[in-house]
Order: structure tokens, then C-alpha cells, then sequence
């Protein structure tokens, strides 16, 4: 038995007999009926908008463009004769103000419609005669598709409720819908000539120019578009700087978000750095073969606040180690301390004195010169006049309790595409003094060699809570752009970090904002900062875990984190799963021995 057959030319399919694209393209059949048609196994309907408001808000129409739903839009503009309109206006006005006149007469109490409606008209008739309006006739027709009578009204109640909120109302073409399908379809002929008289302004604002889609030709993959189930793909570099914020509660999906961000991005050659303070990345470092560096006082890994960066070929060595010096006195501020003018000055001149103490100058070249240490700090300090103060609370990071901590040579590298910071383990005191320790060291290797780079803050509010700490994130975050670098600051105390006098400018000079669930408490902070509608608001009230509003530069999009199992496997938070991938290593180790 033969396992193909050639067909005969009777019973060669349709399509294959079709002589014209017409016969090719239509459907095989078309029920019409008074409310709606079907058309290849789905219903559909068509709506036109029948009066308008006075006035319409720039971009009215978004909310249906961005409706998770398919349907079909038309627009229709037919101009009119500027100078027939004129004589309407002209007329009508005339009517308006001699109603107007008669009611006074009478002695009764004037009519703010009828009043409104002559400035409208007066307004309108100024534009016209001046050239800088038109006037048209314009129908506006959707097409909303079902699968059956039950999402169809779902759908058109979905449509109303959004329009008609805004005064706008909306009917069904009952009993022309075969005129309103065809309206709709890419044809050009307005079958239905349902028109609404209006000008240039309401019609423009009519126009979906502005819409969620924020799918780029290249980047990774944030997400997906709440608003239309599109790829939410961009390139955070393509921006006028590539710094992003991150807002939401605990819980709520943050840390997930900003590992996926970064598993992606090494796919495409980033260097990531990470500055996390409860050991939340050390599952992803450890699985992409990056660097899980442990800073604490007990820790064998250390960083040498005093290590000098080498200037690059277009710089200066003066410039270098001045900025340098301005950066380290902001440590100093974070580690001993309010300090007053006095001892400001000491401590400048004391800073500049330890590195002379290691025959390093300011306009020599000092890349090959061994650094000094903090206990050389303090010998520099304890033989300046009026530096006891300092002495004493210097000492603390020499010979006390946090001795470890800082005052060994520079024992870690940064050689690594991916390199987490974990400060979990050091005392909270010390917190704010790690980060600001661990920023500088990596602002010293940005600044160096200039290459494609995401910095990573979690719990940047540990930095807020000091102005010396809080000022040099700002000033990275300002800084970053020049250097190809992208800083992301994570945080869930939203309303601290945006009151700060530094936060909201971090928030500012950032291009890309991510906010996650939010908290009652500090909802209207959120909404205030970030210009959120009511509705936006609500949703962050109520966002489920991976759910949240995405910002890129003027655009913004109700987004979905979705990642595949084997990128959740990796980047997961939830403890009860990595037990579980643990168990399953154990396993897996022992059934291979």
C-alpha cells in the first residue's frame, strides 16, 4: 500500500484551486446577525464612539490600545471647508448670545453650560480665522473579537468602563454590523459615516503614538508587557545613562528580578559587581563559576582602604590622587564619624602625610609603589597637633575590636565576570563602612579600564544612613555614564530612601525604574515620586510576586518577571527550593561515586 497518494485536480484542496486573492483571503462563510457577525469560528463586533466630552486628555485612548485583547481600529478624518464652518460658528454663536441676552432680561439665574459653550465657540472661531486650527469630521470604530457571546461582552464591557469613565460613550452598531466589520478591515471605505464634528487638538490627542510596547532590536529580556503580552526587551546602555532603581517589599520579588538582569546580561560579555548584605547571590555566583567574596572581620579577604588607583593615558597622576583623597576622607567621615572643621583639616593633611610616608606624591607616578596601611594613618596622626580626638577613635580599626577589618594589604581580585560582595556577616555597626569600602574599591577599577559594567547596591539604605556614604552613591550614580558603568540600587524602605536629601536624587539620575509590591504605608510617597495614576497605584498595592511597573526613560509598561526553569534553578530565593537543589546535588554526588 502506497504511503502517498497524488491527489486529481477534483480533489485538489480550495486554495490550490483559487484563481484570485479574494477567493484565496475569504472566509468560507459570514453569519451576520443585529449585534454581531461570525467570521471563521469567532464573533465580532463593532463599536463607534458617539459623543465626546469637552475636553480630552493626551492620550485618552491608550488604555483600549493597550488592552490584552485582539481587535480591529479604524480612524477616519474627513477635513472641512474652513470658511462654511466659520459661517456655522458665526450663526450658532449668534443664536448662544441672544439666548443668553433674553434669559438676563427675564432676571434669570445665568447658565454656566450656556455660558461655557459661547467661549468654546468664540475660542474656536479666533483659531480658525488665525490659521492655527482646522475643523473635521471624525469617526473612531473598533471591532472587538470572541470566541464566543461571553467574551464578547466581556470585552466591549472592558472597553466601556475605560472610555465612559472619561465621559466618552460608546454604542454598538446594532443592526449595521456587516457595514461596521467592513469599516474596519484595511479597506478605507467608512461604510458606517457615523462622524463627530471636532478640531486639530481632540482628534491628535486621539492618536496612539504613545503606547507600552518597549521592544527593542537588541538587550535582554525583562520580562513580559503586562498591557499586551509583548517582549519587554531593552537595552538598559541605549538610555542616557544605564543606572536603574529597584523598589518593593520583602518578598515581593526584587532580588529575583535584578539575577535575572544579571544572568542575562553575562550572556552578553557584562561584568557584574554585587554588593549583597544577606548572602542572596552566592547561590548564582557560586553556579556561573564567578567570585563569592566574604568581607567581614574574621574573614582571609581584605581590602586596603589606601590603595591608589593607576591613572589612565588621559589622566593626570594629581587628579588621580586627589580624587582619591576625597574619596577616602568620605570613608573616614562614615568610620569615626560627625567631624568638626578642625579636625577636617587634619585629617586632610594627615591622609596626604601617610602616602608621603610611603614616598608617594601626588605628581609622581605612583602605580608601582607599595601602598600604606591604616596603622600608618594612625602614627601619622598621633604626631599632628590636635589630633587626639581622632587617634582615639582611629584605633578602634587598628588595635580594637575591627582591627581585621581594615588594616591589611589588598588581598582580593577582580578578575571575574561576575564578583559578589557578601557583607552578611559583619556586625551591623560596620555595614555602612563595608559598602562604602567595597564601592570605592570597585570605583577605582571602573575608572581604570573603561568596559561594559553593571554595579549592583542590595539594600542601598545601609548607605543613606550616613551623608558622607549617601553622597559618594550619588556621585557614582552620576559618574557611571562616563564610565560605561550601570549602577543598580535595590532597596524595600521606599518612603527613607526617596526622603533622604540623596535619594531622590539617586532616583532621578536613574533611567530604568523597576517598582515591585508596595507597602501601604509608603504608597503615596511612591505614587507622588513617580507620577503614578490611581490605578497604577493600586496594582502595586496588590502585585503578586514578580509583578510590577517598569520605567525606561519616558516609557513605562506593567511588567511579569518570566524566567525558564534551569535560570530559576539558579536565581531562586525561596529556601525551601534551594534545600531542595541541595538535597538534589548531595544525591547526585553520591549515586556518582
Amino acid at each position: 500500500m502506497a504511503l502517498f497518494k497524488r491527489k486529481t485536480k477534483e480533489e485538489l484542496l480550495p486554495i490550490e484551486r483559487a484563481s484570485t486573492i479574494d477567493e484565496i483571503l475569504a472566509p468560507s462563510a459570514i453569519s451576520i446577525s443585529s449585534n454581531h457577525i461570525q467570521v471563521g469560528g469567532k464573533l465580532a463586533r463593532t463599536l463607534f464612539i458617539s459623543t465626546y466630552p469637552r475636553y480630552l486628555s493626551t492620550n485618552w485612548f491608550s488604555p483600549v490600545i493597550n488592552l490584552d485583547q485582539e481587535l480591529n481600529l479604524a480612524f477616519y478624518i474627513h477635513p472641512e471647508d474652513t470658511v462654511n464652518i466659520l459661517k456655522k460658528l458665526r450663526n450658532r454663536l449668534a443664536r448662544l448670545q441672544a439666548q443668553a441676552i433674553e434669559e438676563g432680561e427675564k432676571g434669570k439665574v445665568r447658565d454656566p453650560v450656556l455660558e461655557t459653550a459661547i467661549f468654546d465657540i468664540e475660542a474656536l472661531r479666533d483659531k480658525l480665522q488665525l490659521g492655527t486650527d482646522r475643523f473635521f469630521k471624525f469617526g473612531l470604530y473598533l471591532t472587538i473579537l470572541g470566541k464566543d457571546q461571553k467574551e464578547l461582552e466581556e470585552v466591549e464591557k472592558r472597553i466601556r468602563n475605560s472610555l465612559e469613565s472619561q465621559l466618552i460613550v460608546v454604542k454598538p452598531a446594532i443592526f449595521r454590523m456587516k457595514e461596521g466589520f467592513t469599516t474596519t478591515l484595511p479597506l478605507g471605505k467608512d461604510a458606517l459615516t457615523i462622524n463627530s464634528a471636532l478640531n486639530t487638538e481632540p482628534i491628535s490627542s486621539s492618536f496612539p503614538f504613545v503606547s507600552h510596547d518597549l521592544t527593542q532590536d537588541q538587550g535582554i529580556l525583562y520580562g513580559i508587557n503586562m498591557h499586551n503580552n509583548s517582549l519587554i526587551l531593552f537595552d538598559r546602555f541605549s538610555l542616557e545613562n544605564a543606572n536603574q532603581v529597584v523598589f518593593g517589599t520583602s518578598g515581593g520579588g526584587k532580588s529575583y528580578a535584578v539575577k535575572l538582569e544579571i544572568l542575562r546580561s553575562i550572556l552578553f560579555g557584562t561584568q557584574i559587581f554585587v554588593i549583597d548584605p544577606e548572602h542572596e547571590y552566592k547561590h548564582v555566583a557560586e553556579t556561573l563559576g564567578g567570585s563569592f567574596i566574604k568581607i567581614s572581620i574574621a574573614s582571609d579577604s581584605h581590602i586596603n582602604p589606601f590603595d591608589l588607583p593607576g591613572p589612565r593615558e588621559d589622566e593626570r597622576p594629581e587628579d588621580v590622587f586627589r580624587s582619591h583623597i576625597l574619596d577616602l576622607t568620605g570613608l573616614m567621615k562614615v568610620m569615626l564619624g560627625d567631624l568638626s572643621p578642625e579636625e577636617e583639616s587634619i585629617l586632610d593633611e594627615a591622609l596626604i602625610q601617610t602616602y608621603a610616608s610611603r614616598d608617594i606624591y601626588p605628581d609622581q607616578d605612583f602605580s608601582e609603589k607599595e601602598p600604606p596601611l591604616m596603622s600608618d594613618f594612625q602614627n601619622v596622626l598621633e604626631n599632628m597637633a590636635g589630633a587626639g580626638s581622632l587617634v582615639i577613635r582611629i584605633k578602634k580599626y587598628t588595635e580594637g575590636t575591627f582591627a581585621g577589618f581594615l588594616n591589611r594589604p589588598t588581598s582580593v581580585s577582580l578578575n571575574n565576570q561576575l564578583i559578589v560582595f557578601s557583607i552578611r556577616d559583619m556586625e551591623d555597626e560596620l555595614k555602612p563602612v563595608a559598602m562604602y569600602l567595597i564601592l570605592n574599591f570597585i570605583w577605582t577599577k571602573v575608572r581604570k579600564e573603561l568596559k561594559k559594567r553593571v554595579l549592583v547596591v542590595d539594600e542601598a539604605w545601609w548607605l543613606l544612613k550616613n551623608d558622607a556614604g549617601a553622597n559618594f552613591l550619588l556621585n557614582t550614580a552620576k559618574r557611571a555614564r562616563k564610565y560605561f558603568l550601570g549602577l543598580t540600587t535595590i532597596s524595600q524602605d521606599v518612603p527613607d530612601f526617596i526622603n533622604s536629601p540623596f535619594g531622590k536624587p539617586i532616583v532621578t539620575n536613574s533611567a530604568l525604574q523597576l517598582l515591585m509590591k508596595q507597602n501601604p504605608a509608603g504608597i503615596e510617597t511612591v505614587k507622588e515620586t513617580f507620577n503614578l495614576t490611581e490605578a497604577e497605584k493600586i496594582a502595586l498595592l496588590g502585585s503578586r510576586v514578580g509583578h510590577g511597573l517598569f520605567f525606561a526613560g519616558t516609557s513605562h509598561a506593567a511588567l511579569r518577571v518570566v524566567a525558564s526553569y534551569t535560570e530559576d534553578q539558579i536565581i531562586t530565593s525561596d529556601p525551601r527550593q534551594i534545600l531542595e537543589i541541595q538535597e538534589a546535588k548531595k544525591e547526585w554526588l553520591k549515586n556518582k561515586k
